[in-house]
């Protein structure tokens, strides 16, 4: 399908965009070429294909949500720059 140079511009005001006279062209082009490929998946006949309720019907590939103890003070500090007994040091941002 073809797309105009005029249709780009009608776009891209309505997109709020500002758009030189060599962009326009580019995106005309681009465009076309877009529609003219779902042109082409539109034409296949899908006629025998059972249509998908869902994507992930096969199952969940990830593991079971199962509680777990996470690390202890100590071994959370230990990893971190700075810190004193209680928390984390970190750099002041608020006046």
């Amino acid at each position: 399908m073809a797309i105009d140079r005029a249709q780009v511009r009608h776009v891209a005001r309505l997109a709020r965009l500002r758009l030189s006279a060599a962009e326009e062209e580019l995106y005309a082009a681009q465009l076309g070429a877009v529609l003219g490929y779902l042109e082409r998946l539109a034409a296949v006949d899908v006629s025998s294909v059972e249509p998908l309720s869902f994507a992930g019907d096969e199952g969940s590939s990830l593991r079971e949500d199962v509680a777990r103890s996470g690390l202890s003070r100590e071994q959370a500090l230990a990893a971190a720059p700075q810190h004193d007994a209680q928390a984390f040091v970190v750099p002041r941002i608020i006046e």
